[in-house]
């Protein structure tokens, strides 16, 4: 498949396709279809400064490029740290469906198991969860399955208010449960983490209690950004 691009409503800017590519999606997103319905536009979208974002390898949800802009940074990560050292690329999403704000990567790992899993492995979804407890025996078990694979690790994280809701795009290893005081092997080759919450006190609290649709949200964005990066790439 040749480059991919998201198909955007040419009315509002919306995103418009969802994980599946369908030639006949159309060019104008359902609100603007039906003229009944009001427009509008959040403050927050109103706000943005995309290219100081960018600038940081970071997206923010609220953001209708948000899945975009992601998988832009994401080919442009893959494209420079992806070479003839590894044979494959893995996904490797982390946290457990037990914590509100921890079932991100689980999240994600659903979206893409449904998605492009038959030809990219996935690892850690609602039904089989990485976490802390069993980590070390699923990267045990990708270096055997997989001979020098190139892992993009995905997990949830704590951050300050203002940053809530943005996610960003890293290269090397991030350090699962750092916001929780664990002390866990650091992993990827490439990461991306979702900032779901307010970090700094009472982190398990903190994540029980993170709301579940901002948490939805972003696994669909980070979903919709790995899935067209990959697509743009020729990946899957």
């Amino acid at each position: 498949m040749g480059s991919f691009e998201s198909i955007i409503c040419k009315n509002c800017g919306k995103q418009v396709m969802d994980l599946e590519f369908f030639l006949d999606t159309p060019t104008t997103c359902s609100q603007c279809n039906d003229p009944t319905q009001e427009i509008t536009t959040t403050q927050a979208e109103v706000d943005f400064d995309r290219d100081a974002l960018l600038d940081k390898n970071k997206v923010h949800i609220d953001d209708p490029w948000a899945a975009n802009n992601l998988k832009k940074l994401i080919v442009s990560f893959l494209e420079q740290l992806f070479d003839n050292r590894y044979q494959e690329i893995v996904i490797l999403c982390i946290g457990t469906d037990r914590s509100t704000g921890d079932s991100l990567g689980p999240l994600i790992g659903n979206n893409l198991n449904k998605s492009i899993s038959a030809k990219v492995p996935v690892f850690g979804t609602l039904n089989n969860p990485v976490h802390a407890t069993n980590l070390k025996e699923k990267l045990k078990l990708i270096k055997e399955k997989y001979p020098n694979p190139f892992i993009l690790a995905i997990d949830a994280g704590l951050g300050r208010n203002s940053s809530v809701g943005s996610i960003s795009v890293e290269q090397g290893p991030l350090k699962p449960g750092s916001g929780v005081n664990k002390e866990l092997p650091p992993v990827g080759d490439m990461h991306i983490t979702g900032l779901v919450n307010i970090g700094g006190y009472m982190e398990y609290f903190v994540l029980q209690s993170t709301r579940l649709s901002l948490v939805f949200k972003m696994a669909k964005v980070i979903s919709r950004g790995i899935n067209w990066g990959l697509r743009n790439l020729n990946y899957i």
